[in-house]
């Protein structure tokens, strides 16, 4: 990447930042100010997002041989860590919301009866199982990379 589009990202991100504090903070204190800094935000994210994107394919030119072969390579290597991120996200949220109704039913059911606690806890371990399963499951993609 060349130091004009580092300088173009960098600007868009803090100004992504930026433009939805100073909405937040600037008008009539209500609750339109919310959504206006929400939207705000919103637009500058996805904005630099699809910004980043498109300059992020703006690379050099290769003979057709030579950019198949790179580009098998590359494009393998990208979706296997898109593939590791991918089971650790999505494992960790399955996780949290797992672990949110067991714990919250465990407390319930300990309020009642205090004999039960390692029978709860048991669920709740089960549950954040979950997450270490994705999270070695990344491992694994990660390593065959």
């Amino acid at each position: 990447m060349s130091m004009l589009v580092k300088v173009l990202l960098i600007t868009a991100l803090v100004l992504s930042i930026v433009v939805p504090i100073g909405a937040y903070f600037l008008g009539e204190k209500n609750r339109k100010r919310y959504k206006t800094s929400l939207a705000c935000n919103c637009f500058f994210f996805f904005s630099t997002l699809i910004l980043a994107s498109i300059l992020a394919y703006g690379g050099n030119v290769y003979a057709a041989e030579t950019a198949a072969a790179a580009g098998e390579a590359g494009m393998a290597t990208g979706l296997g860590y898109i593939a590791a991120a991918l089971a650790t996200g999505v494992s960790g949220v399955g996780s949290g919301i797992a672990v949110a109704s067991a714990a919250s039913a465990a407390l319930g059911a300990i309020s009642e009866d205090q004999s039960i606690f390692g029978k709860s806890m048991i669920f709740v371990a089960m549950a954040e199982g979950i997450a270490l399963y994705g999270l070695i499951i990344s491992f694994m993609i990660l390593g065959r990379l």
